[in-house]
């Protein structure tokens, strides 16, 4: 196609130098020129009209007058056809540029070209074949063999490759990989080299997260691309003894204004900029390097950091933990996606409404200063990630705001570039008990600001960054459980609490954290058992009182479960606190390298009467997205409907038997017989067989086992006597007893030949285990006769029916058992006052009842045809048999029709329990 020649172009221009500049052009310039081109072609498509125009435009951003170097359709003869034809655009023995059309085949032109070049002298080769299309740019480096392949909107972060143009040393650059987990291993590892050999602690933490500074500025435009990688590569010993001589230096050069450095400084040191923000303030102890850590470094400069993630920093802090240090300090990482879902509600869907409403410039100028006045605090920051993804969005929404405002007013010149954001990085604030994680959520914070920066940048046509540092993250190391709310930020000024404190439970606290959990709750009657979570909430509810502060916390879901739901709630419903959305249990996912294996909730609150829609967000585990439903109001329980708390009950909530715990020995095992010694007992003393029963524990009822006790309680004292070896065994208890602290168990002592607590049934009863597996869909239960005694790891129901047992044996049921029982470590934990004399039992009819009882007589008879397997092999999840399921499945329809229609999903059957419940103790008419 022909070109014409032309000088009209709406493009700023300089005046223009004969060959490249003299003195090149500061990257900063060139970069902001890069900004303008792109903004000026954006969309552009139409070669005949527009490829002259573009390319000396092109040229132009790095100070180079076309007309001076280059040529437009220069007459050339294709080597494969011997024909003449003309090259787009020459410069002989640096460039050849073939431009087509959008959506015409660049990989054609590039061929095009090359045909050129064979037919070419030797002394006019070019080092480049550059083709494109307006939007994309084909790069083909002939001197060091490399193929690049971008768009348009990416040239600016391409600049490095064309910087012969301009007069800088043409180096060559490395492949460029996507940051991923395998970069922040290597970090890992550089990390675990340094601290075994003794550099460690406070001087560790700040060198490694300097390092990673480092590299993402060598990637992102903050200084020439590859200056540090190139720095250590070339001016350091392979051996690496110098290695942290030269970062010292490095560091406290990132620490001098350019003014204030002298004038013998190291060239090469004297081209990285002024940094601030107190990263490289602080004198360190010089790092002894050896040649494995050198490569280690140089390994971690082998990734673009230049597309990095928030993400990225919070799997690096794993990486360099070990299990138990994630265990300590619960540094469980959070993914982006997993943030949305608490920030998405908490406040973005908000603002992003609030964007897409305003449609005139003073309400976007509004929205604007609404943005720059909005604080945020997350209590327990980790590496950042809440706070890093929170402010990149924020800035997302700034410039939209600004580009709506730009797109009223065409003709709106942008003075200055710094007065474009107003939303800086010292509007979050981060508590964080361990250094190394709070050291990187600072960083983080800086470099997402500038990742922010480059967005502007592309958008407005201008090179816009903000160093020097002027503000910085609000990142503070302490114990935010023992620290002042209002020391880091004052509740009046803040507008959001976010986060995800630390995951751990009970059984696996710490002294100090017991400690702060005390301190927390001042010892309060239940809180002892309550999730480490727990107490960010309680801190939370003090430092919001009164405020329209609104909160959000990841937490396991422990706390909305079970005996920890009546601990925690009360607290926070009688301060007037509201849940606003919620989060139902979902699998927690991480990057990182050791994933977190936990279940989580997120809930958001704040104080009541605000009315703000409640939303409650499900994620049945079947199904492919998560469902979302507009509630009245949110439980504690994550339910819509009425708000609550399930409180022990001393008697069932309906006419049914009640239940009871089995028989306790207390006897140190002295009662206790296996069937080796109950055989061994009754050939010596025959006449103990009327006092030897059979004893049904959980283990014995869910595994099919056996074990036998002496139940001597109708025994006559002459008789006992006559058994030698049966007193033997009294006296053991009688001693066992005596030895006890408590008062009452050596009081038992006088009646050491009776269990210590003795209730055991006169008739039939159904024996259920007091714990079982989280992982079954059912809890087994037996009918037994009342000889066989019952063990305390077990519940009896005396005169239970096939319909009690229907009803406890079906989906219903466990579903409340999920709601409200504890836990021991995960396992079930069935007790009468909480689960038993709670569940909502249903009002069937007589038919109803039939049904259910048939199932229930179905289920006993698929059990039956299964002799030779126990009840744990017939209830396992990954081998339950197909008659034994198909029967229960049976059961879960006739039950739950007694409770209504629809109830297919765990949050359906939920509400329809808690809704019944409500009824039968009268919070509901």
């Amino acid at each position: 196609m022909t070109l014409r020649e032309s000088d009209a172009s709406p493009f700023p221009r300089l005046t223009l130098l004969a060959m490249a500049p003299a003195k090149p052009l500061t990257w900063n310039e060139i970069r902001s020129r890069a900004r303008a081109f792109v903004a000026e072609w954006r969309g552009e498509t139409r070669e005949r009209a527009e490829a002259q125009t573009f390319w000396n435009d092109w040229f132009h951003v790095f100070g180079i007058n076309r007309r001076r170097v280059a040529v437009f359709e220069q007459a050339a003869e294709r080597l494969s056809t011997k024909r003449r034809g003309s090259i787009d655009a020459f410069w002989p023995s640096m460039l050849v540029v073939e431009h087509k059309s959008a959506g015409e085949s660049l990989e054609k032109a590039e061929g095009q070209a090359l045909d050129y070049l064979g037919a070419m002298p030797d002394d006019q080769l070019p080092r480049m074949v550059i083709s494109s299309d307006f939007g994309h740019f084909r790069v083909l480096d002939l001197e060091a063999r490399e193929e690049t392949h971008f768009s348009l909107e990416e040239f600016p972060d391409r600049l490095e490759m064309f910087g012969f143009i301009a007069g800088y040393e043409r180096r060559l650059f490395r492949d460029e990989h996507a940051v991923n987990v395998e970069a922040a291993q290597l970090m890992g590892k550089l990390f675990d080299e340094l601290k075994a050999s003794g550099y460690q602690d406070h001087a560790l933490t700040m060198l490694l997260v300097r390092i990673l500074f480092l590299l993402f500025a060598d990637d992102t435009g903050i200084w020439e691309r590859d200056l540090f990688v190139d720095y250590i590569r070339l001016r350091t010993q392979e051996d690496g003894r110098d290695v942290g001589l030269h970062l010292n230096f490095l560091f406290q050069v990132l620490n001098t204004r350019e003014p204030d450095r002298q004038r013998t400084l190291d060239e090469d040191l004297a081209r990285f900029p002024y940094i601030n923000g107190g990263l490289f303030a602080e004198v360190i102890a010089i790092p002894a390097f050896d040649a494995s850590m050198r490569k280690r470094l140089l390994e971690c400069c082998h990734f673009d950091w230049s597309g990095i993630s928030p993400a990225v920093f919070g799997s690096i802090f794993q990486s360099v933990m070990d299990g138990d240090e994630r265990r300590q300090i619960g540094g469980h990482y959070t993914t982006d996606a997993n943030i949305q879902k608490v920030i998405g509600p908490l406040f973005l869907d908000d603002l992003k409404a609030e964007l897409q409403a305003a449609n005139s410039g003073p309400k976007l100028q509004a929205f604007r200063d609404k943005l720059a006045g909005l604080h945020f605090l997350d209590p327990a920051c980790g590496c950042g990630n809440f706070l890093v993804i929170s402010y990149r969005e924020l800035r997302a929404l700034e410039l939209a705001a600004i580009s709506r405002q730009r797109e009223r007013n065409p003709g709106q010149q942008v003075i200055e570039a710094t007065a474009l954001s107003t939303v800086t990085v010292d509007q979050f604030y981060g508590m964080e008990i361990d250094e190394w994680p709070a050291r990187i959520a600072e960083t983080a914070m800086y470099l997402v600001d500038h990742q922010a920066n480059r967005r502007l940048s592309a958008e407005f046509g201008l090179y816009y960054a903000r160093f020097p540092i002027a503000t910085e993250a609000h990142i503070h190391v302490c114990n935010a459980l023992r620290s002042d709310w209002n020391e880091i930020i004052a509740a009046h000024d803040c507008s959001y609490i976010l986060g995800n404190p630390p995951f751990v439970g009970k059984q696996h606290r710490t002294d100090p954290q017991q400690d702060d959990m005390d301190y927390v709750f001042g010892g309060a009657r239940g809180t002892g058992n309550l999730d480490y979570v727990a107490a960010w909430y309680r801190k939370a509810i003090d430092y919001m009182a009164g405020s329209e502060i609104r909160a959000a916390f990841v937490s396991t879901n422990s706390i909305v479960q079970g005996e920890q739901v009546p601990a925690l709630w009360p607290l926070l419903l009688d301060a007037g606190y509201e849940i606003d959305f919620a989060h139902r249990t979902f699998a927690w996912t991480s990057e990182a390298r050791g994933r977190a294996a936990v279940h989580v909730v997120i809930i958001g609150f704040s104080r009541g009467g605000l009315k703000r829609p409640k939303l409650l967000f499900d994620h049945p585990q079947m199904a492919a997205a998560t469902t979302v439903i507009r509630a009245q109001s949110i439980s504690p329980y994550l339910v819509d409907g009425p708000v609550f708390v399930v409180s022990r009950r001393s008697t069932p909530l309906a006419q049914v038997p009640s239940a009871s715990f089995g028989s306790m020995p207390n006897d140190g095992g002295s009662l206790i017989l296996t069937p080796e010694e109950r055989d061994q007992l009754l050939i010596a003393e025959p006449s103990a067989g009327p006092y030897v029963a059979e004893l049904l524990g959980a283990e014995e009822l869910i595994n099919g086992s056996h074990r036998y006790c002496l139940w001597l309680g109708e025994a006559e004292p002459a008789e006992l006597r006559q058994m030698p070896e049966v007193m033997r065994r009294v006296e053991c208890v009688r001693a066992y007893r005596m030895a006890s602290r408590r008062v009452a168990t050596r009081q038992l002592a006088e009646l050491a030949y009776r269990f210590g607590e003795i209730r055991q049934p006169r008739g039939a009863y159904l024996c259920l285990p007091r714990h079982s597996s989280e992982n079954r869909r059912y809890i087994p239960m037996v009918f037994v006769g009342p000889e066989i005694v019952a063990h305390d790891s077990t519940l009896t129901v005396e005169g239970a029916d096939l319909y009690l047992f229907g009803v406890l044996s079906s989906e219903m049921f466990m579903t409340w058992v999920r709601a409200v029982a504890g836990r021991l470590e995960s396992r079930y934990r069935l007790s009468v006052e909480m689960v038993y004399n709670t569940f909502p039992w249903p009002e069937p009819s007589p038919p109803q009842r039939k049904r259910v009882s048939d199932a229930a007589a179905a289920v006993q008879v698929a059990r039956s045809s299964h002799p030779a397997s126990s009840l744990a092999d017939q209830y396992d999840s990954r081998s339950m048999p197909v008659d034994l399921l198909l029967a229960h499945r049976v059961l879960d329809r006739a039950v739950a029709t007694l409770y209504g229609r629809n109830l297919d999903t765990e949050l359906a059957k939920q509400a329809a329990l808690f809704k019944r419940w409500a009824q039968l103790t009268g919070l509901l008419v």
